[in-house]
């Protein structure tokens, strides 16, 4: 359940940025127990087809072996959910104006309320985020969408609601390839704590996986970036954003998650909801009973008789899907 805004927090000013620049710091672990799990390839057939084409292509992975890889490529625009709202309007808007926030482990309503108590939130008066009629201060062309998603954001668009339209996105397509059976490694590959990039030499940056709408699993969305620009740029209900060069992209599974294209298990485990990028199954956070998984190794993933090794997400809140890799990745 989402948040209201006046839990308190202690923590500093921590803004998004919609910019995936973000450098690589990923170190290996040992994982002894590689030889005790199976694997299960990845079932094309679980996409969606309105948004996604999928063939099956010669690749090569980062331990070196030689297979076979899907190429996923998608239109980077969901087919099964719309995108959006984002930012409210005015201050009397409610939650069906606006999108969440991520922060501190919590999810919160951008609703009017939450950009008019901005300050309080941070503890820092210079958010002021709308004018003396309440209207808040929205970025509403693509050059200021662009702008202010900038790592290196202008003075201009202080105290500005970032929000980056579908409009926006016009003949965009983005190329995904997996391995079609996982290969596991003795030595995985763990993101970097917080935002970062994939693993060297990966062509998709900052991506995690993809989910089975043809959408982006990103890294968690960088906080560094802009600090003190004082913007701020929601995700919607769905734990989306759009880059106008990256296109709609995921940076958490948020709870509606279950009414979007994923595959139920027969035995009420978690939904399966896509892919890593080592082809290893990436699944929701809690069951059908509502039960979360308690032997989770450092990557988010374990085995089980049916669905062999797999992931799954971590809470909406942490702004991040998996912490890292298991099995080898298409270079």
């Amino acid at each position: 359940m989402k948040n209201s805004l006046f839990l308190p927090l202690v923590s500093s000013v921590l803004l998004f940025s919609f910019s995936n620049c973000s450098s690589n710091s990923n170190e290996d672990i040992t994982d002894d127990s590689v030889d005790d799990a199976s694997v299960v390839s990845v079932e094309p057939t679980y996409f969606t087809t309105d948004n996604v084409t999928i063939t099956t292509i010669p690749c090569t992975l980062s331990d070196g072996t030689e297979t076979d890889c899907y190429q996923i490529v998608t239109t980077s625009v969901p087919s099964d959910h719309e995108m959006g709202p984002w930012c409210p309007d005015n201050i009397s808007d409610d939650a069906e104006a606006g999108g969440i926030w991520l922060e501190d482990g919590e999810v919160y309503d951008v609703d009017g309320a939450f950009v008019e108590n901005l300050a309080a939130f941070y503890n820092d008066t210079n958010w002021q985020m709308y004018d003396s009629n309440g209207d808040i201060f929205v970025t509403d062309t693509e050059e200021d969408c662009e702008n202010a998603a900038n790592p290196n954001v202008g003075d201009e668009y202080e105290n500005f609601c970032v929000e980056c339209l579908p409009s926006y996105i016009t003949d965009l397509s983005q190329t995904w390839v997996i391995p079609v059976t996982p290969v596991l490694q003795s030595s995985a590959t763990l993101f970097a704590t917080g935002p970062g990039g994939p693993p060297g030499g990966n062509t998709a940056p900052s991506t995690r996986g993809v989910a089975l709408n043809g959408i982006e699993f990103s890294a968690p969305a960088p906080v560094d970036n802009i600090l003190g620009a004082y913007t701020l740029a929601p995700f919607d209900d769905a734990g989306g954003h759009i880059n106008v060069h990256q296109g709609y992209h995921y940076h958490a599974a948020t709870e509606g998650i279950a009414d979007r294209h994923v595959i139920s298990q027969e035995d009420g485990h978690s939904a399966l909801i896509g892919y890593a990028l080592d082809g290893h199954a990436i699944y929701a956070f809690e069951d059908a009973d509502g039960n979360t998984p308690t032997d989770l190794d450092e990557l988010r993933g374990h085995s089980d008789d049916i669905r062999g090794y797999h992931y799954h997400v971590d809470e909406a809140g942490n702004n991040n899907f998996i912490n890292g890799l298991k099995g080898a990745y298409a270079i």
